[in-house]
């Protein structure tokens, strides 16, 4: 078996172990590689996440590891590393990762790792538990791996690329930073939906997923509407109806709170439900609890608007409008080829 297959077997396994760890439920599996070793302590990894960072509830570290242990198969990764093949000049990648939510950066290090890199890794101090007890598994899994991923906390050093995600203002000190070495520098992205007034009420319902999985701070989460001129909120208020428990968390409701008194000192119209307002704004980026919407006279003027601000956007979800859409309720579930910001990060790995 080549050294690919070996990586790739290490990640299924690695898939296998996470398929215990459920929203429906965690339950500890016969029959999983290295269980007796992981299984516990992992678990007490996901309560310090949630202790460590009150965004990152029980149910939303769940859905995280669940959409992994979906996407880790050997079907999809041999399918997504055909490329690869061959492809063995190990070169030390850096990786800054974001915190916003759990295991924001895992498709970074799967990359580097599946390229037959090694892997630098700088943590966000909002997600830092969950990482580096799953590079202990991988290192069982495939003891070719030890030696091959580092976490440090001090400045970077002695690497021959990077991946670094942040803020606009962040990007641009990366930018300036790693300016000297090959880079992908991510920035600030939001996603939008496209509504025609013709979406079913099962279509809405599976927006709310797109609204609100963790609790909105993706950059797949869907921020802006934009609706034709007339249309009438009713049905999507009602389709977001099903998220109704969020304003139970604490966090959440200080911000819808918040949002609301400030939106009302300012005078703003402001559409809401008691747990989701609706402002009209054309920006992309929405604070919490809140969604902007901006009403279009036409499609093909919205397309050409939507594709000259392709570099603010991840995801557009609409229903028969654009060729690149992604289906309502699909945008938190993307496949291992669904690149961020659209840049292909195995061609980039393959060629450092």
């Amino acid at each position: 078996m080549n050294r690919i297959q070996n990586r790739i077997q290490a990640f299924v396994q690695l898939g296998t172990f996470l398929s215990q760890f459920s929203q429906k439920e965690i339950i500890k599996k016969d029959n999983i590689a290295h269980n007796d070793l992981f299984f516990d302590g992992f678990k007490h990894q996901i309560k310090l996440a949630g202790e460590s960072n009150s965004w990152f509830t029980k149910e939303n570290i769940l859905f995280a590891l669940e959409s992994w242990s979906t996407a880790l198969t050997s079907d999809n990764l041999n399918e997504w590393t055909t490329q690869l093949e061959g492809s063995e000049k190990a070169k030390t990648v850096a990786i800054i990762m974001a915190g916003n939510i759990p295991l924001v950066g895992f498709h970074d290090f799967l990359s580097v790792l599946i390229s037959g890199h090694d892997v630098l890794i700088k943590q966000s101090s909002n997600d830092k538990h969950l990482l580096p007890f799953i590079a202990k598994y991988l290192e069982f899994a495939e003891p070719s791996l030890k030696g091959t991923i580092t976490f440090t906390e001090q400045a970077l050093t002695d690497y021959d690329a990077v991946i670094a995600t942040g803020s606009n203002n962040t990007a641009r000190y990366f930018d300036y930073y790693f300016k000297d070495k090959p880079n992908i520098i991510r920035k600030s992205r939001n996603s939008v939906a496209i509504l025609t007034g013709n979406e079913t009420d099962k279509q809405l319902e599976a927006l709310s997923d797109d609204v609100f999985q963790y609790f909105g701070l993706g950059c797949r989460s869907v921020s802006k509407l934009y609706v034709p001129k007339g249309y009438n909120f009713d049905a999507f208020f009602n389709g977001m109806y099903a998220k109704k428990e969020l304003i139970e968390n604490a966090k959440y409701a200080n911000n819808y709170d918040y949002n609301k008194a400030v939106y009302l000192m300012s005078l703003f119209d402001l559409l809401e439900n008691g747990f989701l307002m609706l402002k009209e704004d054309q920006s992309y980026a929405s604070p919490i609890a809140t969604v902007f919407y901006e009403y279009y006279e036409d499609l093909e003027t919205l397309e050409q608007k939507l594709a000259a601000d392709a570099d603010k956007i991840q995801c557009v979800v609409s229903k028969g409008v654009l060729s690149n859409e992604i289906e309502f309720g699909k945008t938190q579930k993307p496949k291992l080829w669904d690149y961020a910001d659209g840049i292909n990060t195995l061609d980039f790995l393959s060629k450092i």
